[in-house]
């Protein structure tokens, strides 16, 4: 749910339905079924193993087998209620004209969750379900990381946090600079170990969100992807939006309590060493390794893991995608605004109009869209241009030093910092563009489907 170069888990929202008229929607957000049977309103479904919660004035409905869920009006909870307890879809339609005074097409309902994979059966007929996806480290279950969700657990990172600021208080002198990372004289072993203990930190972030998502019984999923231009790791949480908040944030938060532990449990190791000792500055170097990937998690433009702790605090159901639909909208109407005035006396013609998509929303996730697409905008700007600016040509320097210092007029030292700037810098770029296009290409498959 929230991903990055520090880390982050990526959990997807529940997509948004509301009760337009005599229907019930239900916006379909994960695998597609094929088409069901005809629906008589003789007929009775059977559904999958599906889990419920309120928030707010709707509820949100999924199965945690597929990571597919949606967000349905309380007439649209109670229809799943009515089919799942036997109810034939005749009888479905009777019971909520009878406590709502209204008419629903029940009938189009089914289909709609049948295209969802909630519906196992349409009558005699079984409905065709897609295969689940994958989750990492299948053989994890809920009952071996309980512990994870222990209101406890909390108080303790805490306690140890704050032994480490009353320490640093003491000792400010304990404070890391980017000097510590320059623990060896030989560039080479200190890109080596930095990518060793970096990497190192960034799958125990992942997992720290993991084993918080199994606990409470999401199957989750850690991959590489890619945030502007960071290589993330990313552990796709959808399902946590059924359990309960504090659950909710435990998972969302888990990655960033683990590497304030770390840190935390390093100031305290700091303390009793020798300064200028190797294993001080060792300890130092790590120290500031575990710290630096935090201020990562303020850009909730990226969708840090502090991006859904506000998503869920607002009550957004896509705030980054609502965001940036408002951005490209104010965007569109700038550029309109600065027509001649010969297209403005034309009039708007059929095809021109441009509604806000954030009109669509509750009063409260409007609020929030449009506060966070200013967010998103001056965020990409200012790290797209910082990229331009800074990254790309130290990068280039870099890999450009670093092929000149290959060949055998610069003897072995000199050829093994060249092959391990290559390897290690060259390598993360690669890598990069490789993610970048894999799940490009995952994405407009998904489209075509």
């Amino acid at each position: 749910m929230t991903d990055t170069a520090g880390p982050a888990a990526d959990a997807s929202q529940a997509g948004t339905s509301t009760s337009t008229g005599t229907d019930i929607d239900a916006a379909a957000v994960g695998t597609a079924a094929d088409g069901p049977p005809r629906i008589t309103p003789t007929t009775r479904v059977l559904l999958h193993d599906l889990a419920v919660r309120r928030d707010r004035d709707e509820w949100i409905v999924g199965r945690m087998a597929t990571r597919t869920f949606v967000a349905l009006p309380a007439a649209g909870a109670r229809a799943v209620e009515l089919l799942g307890a036997g109810l034939s879809v005749g009888r479905t339609e009777e019971s909520l004209r009878a406590e709502t005074g209204e008419e629903f097409d029940i009938a189009d309902f089914v289909g709609d969750l049948a295209a969802l994979g909630f519906v196992a059966r349409i009558g005699d007929h079984a409905v065709p379900d897609a295969e689940p996806p994958r989750a990492s480290l299948p053989w994890l279950r809920p009952r071996h990381v309980r512990l994870a969700l222990h209101p406890v657990l909390p108080l303790l990172v805490g306690a140890l946090l704050a032994a480490a600021v009353v320490v640093l208080v003491r000792r400010p002198d304990l404070l890391p600079g980017y000097r510590d990372l320059l623990w060896s004289r030989h560039g080479s072993v200190v890109l080596l170990s930095g990518a060793a203990a970096g990497w190192t930190l960034l799958l125990a972030h992942e997992l720290a969100h993991l084993v918080t998502a199994r606990a409470a019984g999401v199957p989750g999923k850690m991959r590489l992807g890619t945030r502007l231009q960071f290589l993330v790791m990313q552990t796709d949480i959808s399902g946590i939006e059924l359990a309960p908040r504090r659950h909710r944030l435990t998972a969302y938060l888990a990655g960033i309590a683990l590497n304030l532990s770390v840190a935390s449990s390093l100031v305290l190791a700091l303390a009793p060493t020798e300064p200028g000792t190797t294993a001080h500055r060792l300890l130092a170097a790590a120290l500031l390794l575990a710290l630096l990937p935090l201020p990562f998690q303020c850009m909730v433009f990226t969708r840090t893991d502090l991006y859904f702790v506000l998503q869920d605090l607002t009550g957004c159901r896509d705030l980054y995608g609502d965001g940036l639909a408002y951005a490209r909208y104010r965007a569109r109407r700038s550029l309109r605004s600065a027509r001649t005035v010969r297209t403005v006396r034309r009039g708007v013609r059929a095809g021109d109009r441009d509604d806000d998509p954030s009109a669509r929303l509750p009063a409260h996730e409007r609020r929030a869209v449009r506060l966070y697409s200013v967010v998103l905008v001056v965020g990409t700007a200012a790290c797209l241009t910082f990229m331009a600016a800074v990254t790309l040509p130290v990068d280039i320097a870099l890999l450009v030093r670093a092929v000149r210092g290959l060949g055998p007029g610069h003897g072995l030292a000199g050829n093994a910092d060249a092959v391990t700037v290559l390897v290690v810098l060259g390598g993360v770029n690669v890598l990069w563009l490789v993610t970048w296009w894999r799940n490009r290409r995952s994405r407009r498959s998904a489209g075509a489907t």
